[in-house]
C-alpha cells in the first residue's frame, strides 16, 4: 500500500539546493521577477523535468508540474508553496512547501503508487508582498480576483517600474487582458494541501510533529492619516499643540487595547508602520502615517475591531485638535476554512505515520487562503525553531522537513483515489 511504502521511504538526501539569494549575509531576498527569482524558477522547473512532471506557466508565472493520474479528466489533488523571500528573510518559508512537494510526488513514484486523480505542483508567484505590495499575487488572481487585475494596469513599484515592464523582464510578456487567463474554475481542483514551516513556536515548545491546519486568519490592512498644525520644539507650550505623532501613538494603544477587548486569542493586531512629519527632533509632528494589520480567524469578531479603532481614531482627533484626513481599509480578505475531507485525509496520514498532530489555526496568511476559493483546501504545519520566520535564523530540521513530506505524499495519495 501507498502507506507502507511512503512510512518505510526514507526521504532522498541529494546535496543541499542551491539558494538563489545572498548567502554572505544569510538572508535569502527573492523578489518577483528579479533575476534571483528567474534562477529559481528554473532549478524549480528543473526538479520538475527530472520526476516527469508536465510544466505549463500561467500569465504571471505561476508555475505548475502535472503527474497525469489514470482517470486524468477528474478534478486533480495539488500541492505547492512559493519560493519568492523578503530581503533579510530565511530558507523554510514557502521553500518547504515547494521543495517538499516534489519529493513528496518522488517518494510516490519511487514507492509504485499509481494516482487515479492527477497530482499536481504548484509554485505560486509572488506569495510575499515585497516588490508590489500585494501579497499572494498569482493565487489570488487564480481565485479570480477583478480588482487585482484592475490594479495591476496602474501597478508600480517604489523604482516606478510597472507590474507589466518587470513582468517582461523576467520572460513573461503579456497584455493586460490575458491576466483573467489566469483565473481558475471550482472544479479545476478537487483538493488543495500546502506543506509549511509553522512560523510560530506552537508544535516544538509541546513536542509534537505535525499540525493539522484547520483554519486561516486573514488579514485586514489599514491605513491613517492625521494631519495637525507643527511647530518648533521649544517655542509651541503644550497647551497649544495639536500634535500628529501623539494622535498616531495614541492610536496604536487603542489597537492594542481593541484586540485585547476581543477575548479571544486568535484576534491580533499590529502597529508595523508608524511615519512622522517633517521627522526632526526638535519639529513637532505635523503629520503622521500610521499602518495596521488586524487578523482573526474569526471575520465578524475582526471586523469589530476594525469598527473600534475607527471610531478611536474620530475620538483621538476630536480631542487631540487634529485632522483625521485618511482611514482606509486596504483589504478586508475574508479567513478561510480548512475543508473536512482534506482535515480527515491529513489525520489519516499522521496516524498511519505514528506521528503526533495538532489541530491548530494558522494566523499567518499563505496562498492556501486564496486556494479555499477554489477547491477544498488544508495545511500541514512541521516546527520550526523558536516560531522564527522571516528572518535569517528561521530553521526546520531535516528530520522534521521529513515528517511533513512523508504526511503530505500520503494524504494526496489517498485524496488522489477518492
Amino acid at each position: 500500500s501507498a502507506a507502507t511504502a511512503v512510512a518505510s521511504s526514507p526521504t532522498s538526501s541529494p546535496s543541499p539546493p542551491p539558494s538563489h539569494g545572498d548567502e554572505r549575509r544569510r538572508a535569502l531576498p527573492r523578489v518577483l521577477y528579479s533575476d534571483k527569482d528567474v534562477q529559481a524558477r528554473r532549478y524549480i522547473k528543473g526538479i520538475m523535468n527530472q520526476l516527469g512532471l508536465s510544466i505549463r506557466e500561467d500569465a504571471v508565472g505561476n508555475i505548475f508540474g502535472r503527474w497525469e493520474g489514470s482517470e486524468a479528466g477528474l478534478g486533480a489533488v495539488a500541492t505547492g508553496s512559493h519560493v519568492d523571500a523578503i530581503p533579510f528573510s530565511g530558507k523554510y518559508d514557502g521553500v518547504v512547501g515547494v521543495l517538499g512537494a516534489l519529493e513528496a510526488i518522488r517518494m510516490l513514484k519511487r514507492s509504485g503508487f499509481q494516482p487515479k486523480r492527477s497530482l499536481e505542483v504548484i509554485m505560486f508567484t509572488s506569495e510575499e508582498p515585497t516588490r508590489f505590495g500585494i501579497s499572494c499575487l498569482g493565487s489570488r488572481l487564480m481565485a479570480g480576483s477583478e480588482e487585482l487585475a484592475r490594479s495591476l494596469k496602474e501597478t508600480v513599484d517604489n523604482q516606478n517600474v510597472s507590474f507589466f515592464d518587470a513582468a517582461d523582464s523576467a520572460g513573461y510578456k503579456m497584455h493586460p487582458e490575458e491576466l483573467h487567463n489566469v483565473f481558475l474554475k471550482k472544479d479545476d481542483y478537487f483538493a488543495f494541501v500546502e506543506l509549511h514551516i509553522e512560523q510560530g513556536p506552537i508544535l516544538e515548545k509541546e513536542g509534537i510533529k505535525i499540525g493539522v491546519v484547520t483554519a486561516i486568519a486573514a488579514p485586514a490592512s489599514i491605513k491613517v492619516e492625521f494631519e495637525g498644525n507643527g511647530g518648533h520644539a521649544g517655542a509651541v507650550l503644550m497647551p497649544a499643540r495639536n500634535d500628529a505623532g501623539l494622535a498616531a501613538a495614541e492610536l496604536a494603544l487603542a489597537v492594542e487595547k481593541h484586540v485585547l477587548e476581543s477575548g479571544s486569542i486568535d484576534t491580533v493586531g499590529t502597529v508595523g508602520i508608524l511615519q512622522l512629519h517633517p521627522g526632526a527632533i526638535n519639529s513637532i509632528p505635523s503629520k503622521s502615517h500610521v499602518e495596521i494589520d488586524v487578523r482573526d480567524i474569526d471575520e465578524k469578531r475582526r471586523n469589530n475591531v476594525i469598527e473600534k479603532v475607527h471610531q478611536s481614531a474620530i475620538e483621538i482627533s476630536k480631542n487631540r485638535g487634529v485632522l483625521l484626513s485618511e482611514f482606509k481599509i486596504i483589504n478586508q480578505d475574508p479567513p478561510a476554512l480548512s475543508d473536512k475531507s482534506v482535515i480527515s485525509a491529513m489525520e489519516f496520514a499522521a496516524k498511519q505515520l505514528n506521528l503526533e498532530y495538532k489541530l491548530m489555526i494558522s494566523r499567518a496568511y499563505h496562498d492556501s487562503l486564496f486556494m479555499a476559493r477554489i477547491s477544498p483546501m488544508g495545511m500541514i504545519f512541521i516546527p520550526c525553531y523558536k516560531g522564527y520566520s522571516h528572518k535569517p535564523e528561521e530553521y526546520a530540521s531535516p528530520e522534521d522537513m521529513a515528517n511533513g513530506v512523508k504526511v503530505l505524499a500520503l494524504a494526496m495519495a489517498r485524496l488522489s483515489l477518492q
